[in-house]
């Protein structure tokens, strides 16, 4: 094993608590500082976001890799509603098979760069960093771990 992938292992949950932090900042960011309102996909991504904060914050400090498998489905999840959006921007007729309703539409880009990169990419890309990486730490799920060398600690 390489030494990043070692890096990458040990800290696991520290890297996807900061992930998750950011992503939360990011977003709380967005919409009370730039005052950009949540469509209704956004809040069901929020959903899924904020508890891995407090989820991973408390793993983090307590060096648990037991939540690993609490945070995988709300990553896939939030994944899957961020894919499902992303695509509702850029495929405009996907937009009649969950329609937005009531307040902002799901299909409008407040951020756009390069013309690829909007909030629900960003999200996505959340979700995504934060599984790979608890996928790959998750190791001896029914205790503390920590990997020194080619060996495993318990």
């Amino acid at each position: 094993m390489s030494a990043f992938s070692i890096f990458l292992r040990r800290h696991c949950l520290y890297l996807a608590w900061l992930v998750a932090l950011v992503a939360t900042a990011g977003s709380l960011y967005l919409s009370e500082v730039l005052k950009y309102e949540p469509c209704k996909l956004c809040w069901f991504q929020r959903i899924f976001m904020y508890p891995q904060v407090f989820l991973l914050g408390i793993a983090t400090y307590r060096g648990d890799r037991r939540v690993i498998p609490y945070v995988l489905p709300l990553c896939a999840a939030g994944g899957s509603i961020s894919l499902y959006h992303y695509a509702e921007q850029k495929i405009p007729a996907l937009g009649s098979v969950i329609p937005c309703t009531v307040g902002v539409p799901c299909s409008k880009d407040y951020l756009n760069f390069f013309g690829f990169i909007t909030i629900p990419l960003l999200a996505l890309t959340a979700f995504t960093l934060i599984f790979l990486l608890l996928w790959n730490g998750r190791g001896s799920m029914g205790e503390k771990t920590e990997e020194i060398g080619d060996r495993t600690v318990k």
